[in-house]
């Protein structure tokens, strides 16, 4: 088996953060937030909105 070249090596690494930074983080990113949303969502139909001070 042959050592990949440093052009094609370099290509993957471009690839693998192009990747994470335009495609798996943002995805991360939106699940946080709706999963924080849905919980707080949830929080409030089990224990009815908040206090009004």
């Amino acid at each position: 088996m042959s050592e990949p070249t440093v052009a094609a090596q370099k290509r993957r690494e471009y690839l693998v953060f192009f990747l994470l930074t335009v495609v798996l983080f943002p995805v991360i990113a939106v699940g946080v937030v709706a999963g924080w949303g849905f919980v707080v969502w949830m929080w409030q139909v089990i224990t009815g909105p908040p206090p009004v001070y």
